[in-house]
């Protein structure tokens, strides 16, 4: 059994049994959402600042949405904060609504942006939080080894600059 990567010094594996609801309004645990894939998320705050990150896990998401692995995008807010973070991403992807923070608080996540990276056992493979290229780019690497598949660029030209984010 691989061990998480140990990037967040908090990050844990969460409860299985928390349901995961889309923006769409589906909901299911998050074991049922994980039951044949891994679940890559990119965890971003429901303040419209928090859009300056969209470019970075749109790459990200773009390039594992056709491994094994389901990609989708949390937000720490109900629909509409959703929306507003993430704008026309909203239709594109997979997204998850955390308006209570359950589920960031279940993964023991402290800063977003996060990127997480789970097995289709729900235990956490790795987590970066807060925004620091490298760290985001061991976990795309990890994810890449994982899937056998293409890694996204992380860092980026046009990328933000490295910060800890917001606290969760």
């Amino acid at each position: 059994m691989s061990r998480a990567l140990t990037l967040s010094p908090v990050a844990h594996n969460p409860d299985p049994t928390i349901p995961l609801t889309t923006i769409k309004g589906v909901t299911k645990t998050l074991d049922d959402w994980t039951t044949t894939f891994h679940l890559c998320l990119i965890v971003l705050p429901g303040r419209p600042e928090a859009s300056i990150h969209v470019p970075v896990a749109k790459r990200i998401l773009d390039v594992f949405s056709g491994a094994d692995c389901r990609t989708a995008y949390l937000v720490s807010g109900n629909e509409r904060s959703a929306t507003r973070v993430l704008g026309a991403e909203a239709e594109e992807h997979l997204v998850f609504c955390d308006p209570e923070s359950v589920f960031i608080r279940s993964l023991g996540l402290t800063r977003l942006p996060a990127f997480v990276h789970l097995n289709v056992d729900t235990t956490l493979v790795a987590a970066a939080e807060g925004w620091n290229p490298k760290e985001w780019n061991a976990v795309a690497s990890g994810l890449a080894t994982s899937m056998k598949w293409t890694k996204p660029a992380i860092p980026s030209a046009h990328d933000p600059a490295p910060s800890e984010g917001w606290a969760a």
